[in-house]
Parts: C-alpha cells; sequence; structure tokens
C-alpha cells in the first residue's frame, strides 16, 4: 500500500489490522474519545469525532511508516521497535522513532530457551551455539554485550521447533505463558527485553496542528490508561483510626479527607490505583473504616 506524504493537519495512528494487539488498542483509543469511519478495503479509518485517522497495517511495517513520515505515530510491541530500531543503528543510520509511552497490555518477553535436559550455568554455555531466533539484531547486541561469540540463527516463524529439526541448540523468541516452550520440550533460562504495547512516535517533534493533537491524545492516554485499574474508595471514620487506616492504602493518591457535621469523624476519598479486593475492604473495616464505598473511574484528566 502506498499513500502520498503530504502536510496535513490531522494526526494519522497506526496499528495491527489483527493480531493479539488489534482490538486493545482500538479499545484504548476509543476509551480517548476517538471514533472512526472505515474505508472499504479496511485500511484506513477516517477519524470522525477529532482529525486522528487509523491505519490498519502488519505491526513489523509500523516503525518503518513512522520513520517515512507516512504516520505520526503507532502502537506496536516493543520488542518489534526495539528490533528496528537496533538494526538502524547496527547499519549505520540514526533513529528514526522511540518509545513515547507504554501501554499496559500485551506483556511477554524476549528470553533464551535452552532444552529441558540442559542444567543452565550462565551465559558462558552459548560460545559457539547456534541460536535461533526471529529478533537477530537485539540478539546479538545482547551477546555482545555478554562478551560471548555463538551463531544466530535467523527464522521467520517456528522458532521454537528450531532444536527438535537440528536447525539450533537453542532459541531466543517471545515468551508469555511459557506453554509453547513447554510443549517443545524447552525451558526460559534469561531475558533480554521485558515487552509490550507502546504508543511510538518520530524522534523529532510534531509541529503546528498536529503537535496540538498528540499532546492532547498523550494526556487522554495517560488518563486512560491509568483508570484502567483504578478504583474511588470513599468512606467514614473517626479520626483517631485515620493512622492506621493511610498504611493500607499504599496505592492510593493522596487522599481527601473532610470533617463530618462539626463531629470528630472525617469522611475519606482516596483513588485507589491497585486492586480493592474484598480481603482489603475487610482490612479497613477491622481498622475503623464504616460505610465502605468502591466506585469506578471512567475516565480522568490531569
Amino acid at each position: 500500500m502506498s499513500m502520498s506524504i503530504e502536510p496535513r493537519d490531522r494526526l494519522r495512528i497506526a496499528i495491527q489490522k489483527s493480531g493479539r494487539l488489534a482490538d486493545p488498542a482500538r479499545a484504548l483509543l476509543a476509551s480517548c474519545g476517538l471514533s472512526w469511519r472505515e474505508s472499504r478495503d479496511r485500511l484506513f479509518c477516517y477519524g470522525e469525532a477529532l482529525p486522528i485517522d487509523l491505519l490498519l497495517v502488519r505491526d513489523d511495517d509500523i516503525p518503518g511508516l513512522i520513520a517515512d513520515g507516512v504516520c505520526d505515530l503507532g502502537v506496536v510491541g516493543r520488542n518489534v521497535l526495539c528490533e528496528q530500531d537496533t538494526e538502524r543503528v547496527r547499519r549505520g543510520e540514526a533513529s528514526a522513532f522511540r518509545e513515547l509511552r507504554p501501554l499496559g497490555f500485551g506483556g511477554c518477553r524476549l528470553a533464551l530457551a535452552v532444552p529441558d535436559g540442559w542444567e543452565w550455568r550462565g551465559a558462558g554455555q552459548l560460545a559457539g551455539r547456534r541460536i535461533a531466533t526471529s529478533y537477530p539484531a537485539l540478539l546479538q547486541q545482547w551477546l555482545q554485550e555478554q562478551g560471548i561469540a555463538a551463531e544466530v540463527v535467523t527464522l521467520t516463524g517456528s522458532v521454537e521447533i528450531a532444536p527438535r529439526l537440528g536447525q539450533a541448540d537453542l532459541v531466543c523468541d517471545l515468551v508469555s505463558s511459557g506453554a509453547t516452550l513447554a510443549a517443545n520440550q524447552l525451558k526460559p533460562v534469561a531475558t533480554l527485553l521485558e515487552s509490550e504495547a507502546v504508543l511510538a512516535g518520530p524522534v523529532a517533534e510534531f509541529e503546528g496542528e498536529r503537535a496540538a493533537l498528540a499532546e492532547m491524545l498523550l494526556r487522554r492516554l495517560d488518563g486512560a490508561v491509568r483508570t484502567r485499574n483504578s478504583r474511588l474508595l470513599m468512606f467514614q471514620a473517626q479520626r483517631s483510626a485515620i493512622p492506621a487506616l493511610l498504611p493500607l492504602l499504599p496505592d492510593a493518591e493522596e487522599p481527601t479527607l473532610l470533617q463530618v457535621d462539626g463531629a470528630d469523624r472525617l469522611a475519606l476519598q482516596a483513588l485507589c490505583h491497585g486492586r480493592l479486593t474484598w480481603q482489603r475492604l475487610e482490612d479497613l473495616k477491622r481498622a475503623g473504616a464504616q460505610g465502605l464505598m468502591v466506585l469506578p473511574v471512567e475516565s480522568m484528566l490531569a
């Protein structure tokens, strides 16, 4: 798909057309107040609520589209972004994109995995070994940092079966639950990169209308990500109980305290960013909280 690169006052965001990041990315952007009208080929979504459009592409294409100026931002795995940036630097090219925000979904890690029968004693065991991977730049960088000379076997898919086929001694691959590795008699032994979905953008700052749009979108994204697991906690307690109650809210922002009817009784309101389980509520009640209420947070803007 070719698109002309022209000056524009609309923001263009590239996301996966399909794959594990596609639906969460669209849901997160929609929670920021964005809505779109899809083209017939389902490759372009025209922003209706705001002048922010979506480009639906393969995730591997997103960093290059940012580098070429075809799109302004992209939702992509950190693993893909770092692999392509490392490869650019290895070729002597300047970085053309960067991570702007972690987005809190699509978590996984790039890890070395060895056959179950190996007794892992450290990176020194890798000298002279063949390592299969779809992330050769990141693996080469890690090996150089470790001072290890090993052969990198680059594969585009089915990396985990390479040892069974005799193509490699071990693998360097993305690990989520670890079930795929276990099914192929492999075990993870070292992590090269912790990954998740990130918002990526160009190294250079935006100008004009797109700068204002990008700043607004980042504010909304920050609020949406923070409220994903946030709850508003409200209760009343005697003033003397507050010192025992506050340590039970380590994930809360500074609470608001209001005196109730001129008595020695306070109403507390706190925004909590962790899980408010039944056990936590019971602990708060035992410490003196009364009338506990937990409310969902629809949206938040700092």
